[in-house]
Order: structure tokens, then sequence, then C-alpha cells
């Protein structure tokens, strides 16, 4: 779900899922990051404008904040009754890790940015105007397909295909939307295309995989052999539907230093431990602004200013302007600054329509870092 839509709560039949993901703990975590935590410095800018995000009631509710410089931690904190053992919900931040799955994917010369997007259903009917459809288009929520996102909230698409009538198959659902507008010409925010970009993702690395226990097992090693074992996320879980569909739209799970090592890798370039992870011309993508909205990337958000009449996603008044982020519902950030060597993970539950102070406040813990030499 998009990180600015004015209202969403989780209906009755995730109620399980949303009280259990934020107080999932992993047994024995061992994460990964560059260096120990640091001792912080109390006097420094940043820890003022960290602390500020578990004392300012109008930062509730923050459950971990944490920022890597330099591939350091610097800063971390958490809310009582949470700690590095927690997994947290990613809601939207799932969204860039389906979209490194498609960058693995064309970079192996598997998938083709500016070719049809292989979704069966709309190559059936000669003539269908949906088989024009690209995956870049898709990346940048520009496809032109019918969608409704959150509101009103019991007929929204998403809630229907997430929790409701549809959710038995998503896919199918979200294949069958109609194209209202001509591809490149209108932005749209659509949990369900990235539900079928997860989908293109999987059907090209495991063809073979036709049930949902194989769909599932061959997504799952996927990801750990190709993202989350080399990135340094082995806390990483993901969620399908009942047809073993990869629910990369909305529902992953990690620690929070496992969210900041996905920014970390993002940071250096797509490259851990001297492996690359993320090809440079897929770090470069996700970050150039899109035709329709200058402020969203291939699947991740820019601190640039949007079109007139659409609410800002990150800071762009504050700058700096070469920063990105991954971002989900009630307030996830992952905001990576290339000029400041910077990740600034953001975790917690702040209901949308009150969320502005957090926005504002994590572009105060950005600031609170001066430009790299």
């Amino acid at each position: 779900m998009p990180p600015l839509q004015s209202s969403f709560f989780c209906l009755a039949s995730a109620a399980v899922l949303c009280a259990g993901a934020w107080g999932a703990t992993v047994a024995g975590a061992q994460t990964r990051v560059a260096a120990p935590v640091a001792t912080p410095d109390v006097a420094a800018p940043y820890a003022k404008a960290g602390d500020a995000f578990f004392r300012d009631p109008a930062l509730a509710e923050t459950r971990a904040v944490i920022v890597l410089q330099d591939g350091k931690r610097v800063y971390e904190r958490y809310a009582p009754g949470y700690g590095p053992g927690n997994r947290f919900i990613s809601w939207s931040m799932a969204k860039s890790l389906t979209s490194t799955l498609i960058g693995a994917l064309v970079a192996d010369g598997k998938l083709d940015l500016d070719a049809p997007a292989p979704v069966a259903a709309w190559h059936k009917t000669p003539g269908d105007p949906r088989a024009a459809i690209t995956l870049r288009q898709m990346l940048h929520m520009s496809s032109g397909l019918k969608h409704i996102e959150a509101e009103p909230v019991d007929t929204a698409d998403t809630n229907r295909g997430l929790f409701a009538d549809k959710s038995g198959d998503l896919l199918a659902y979200a294949q069958s939307q109609p194209l209202i507008a001509k591809p490149d010409t209108v932005y749209q925010y659509s949990t369900l295309t990235t539900v079928m970009l997860a989908d293109i993702a999987q059907r090209t690395f495991a063809p073979e995989a036709v049930t949902p226990a194989a769909r599932r097992a061959a997504t799952l090693a996927f990801i750990r052999t190709r993202l989350s074992g080399p990135a340094g996320m082995p806390s990483l879980i993901c969620e399908f539907d009942p047809k073993g569909t990869l629910l990369g739209g909305s529902f992953c799970h990690a620690t929070a230093r496992d969210w900041a090592n996905l920014g970390q890798m993002y940071l250096d370039n797509g490259v851990v431990a001297g492996r690359q992870v993320v090809s440079p011309a897929w770090v470069n993508f996700v970050r150039t602004p899109s035709l329709t909205d200058g402020g969203y990337g291939g699947q991740f958000w820019l601190n640039r200013p949007r079109p007139k009449g659409r609410e800002a996603a990150l800071f762009p008044d504050a700058g700096p302007a070469d920063a990105y982020a991954a971002l989900g519902h009630l307030g996830q950030y992952i905001v990576i600054v290339p000029s400041k060597r910077l990740v600034v993970v953001r975790l917690g539950k702040t209901q949308d329509n009150v969320l502005a102070p957090v926005r504002v406040a994590v572009g105060r813990l950005v600031n609170a870092f001066p430009n790299s030499r």
C-alpha cells in the first residue's frame, strides 16, 4: 500500500497477521552490518533528531530507528518491547524488493524493460491493448490499468485482493483489470501491479513451478540466493497467496538491521562485501524519475517535487535531491542518501492521515548529517 493514502486498516481477515507481524521475533537472529553499534555521540545533532522519534507524541508510534553512515551503524534505538531480534512488516517497502528481483532478471538477460510484459492473460485475445504494456511502465505505475488503491476501503481493489473476496486468487483479479488510459500518460499507484510484477519474476526464474507449493519453494530459494543471502538480510521472509503468488507489494518481514542492509546495498551501487548483488544500471533506474511522476522511480520514491496536487512522499523542500527511498504504509522508511553516504530507517505504526510530522522528522534526521567529502 502507498505511504500517502489517507486511510487504510486491516480487515478482520487480516487481524492476526497485523498483530503478529509486528511482534515476530527472529530466534537467535544473526544479522550482518558492516560494523558493530558505535557508542552514540549524545551531543551530535543526529542523536537529538533520532531521539525525537521516541519522545515527541506527534511521531508515535515509532518502533525502530537505525542510521548507517559510510556503512557503520551510528544510531540505533527501539521502542520498549522491540529490539534487534524483531521482524518488522514491510508494507509497501516490499515493492522495492520486488523491483530488485525484476532487476536481477533484467541483468540476467531474461527480462527486457521495454518489451511487452509477459502476462499471458493479456496475449490471449488478438488486439488486446494490454499486450503492449511494458515492464518499465508497470514499474513506473503508469500502465494505464484501471485500479482503486485504497478508498472506498470496502471496495478498493487492493483491499479486496489482499483481505477480502478476491484474495483466493489475487493474481487473476489483478490481470483482469481493463486498460483505461494510454500507458505512460497517467500515474496510478497500484499494489496489484506489483503483485503482477512478482508473478512475472516467479514465472521467469521458475517456469517449471506450477503448483502453489512449488512456486513458494522456488521463490524462497531465488530470494535467498539472489537477494537476502548476498545482501545480508537473513531474517527476510515474504508471504504468498493461496495460489503461490508472492505478495510482493505488501507482505515481507525483516529485522530493522536487515532493512538497513537493503538500503546499504543500494547506497553502495549494488555491491555487498565485494559482490555485485544488484547491477549499477538497476540502481540508476530505480532512482530516475518516471515520465508521469517526477517523485517516483522504479518502485522507489524520490526526494523530488511531485506533480501539482500530489503530496510529497519525502521532503523535497528540505533536500537533498539525490535521496530516494523504499516506503510503506503506516510510516515505514528506508531512505538512501548518496551525497551523505547515509541510510536512515524508521519503522513504526503511524496512521497515514497524521504521518506528515514523521516525514518531516525523517528529513530532519537526514539533514542532521553533512554531505560527505
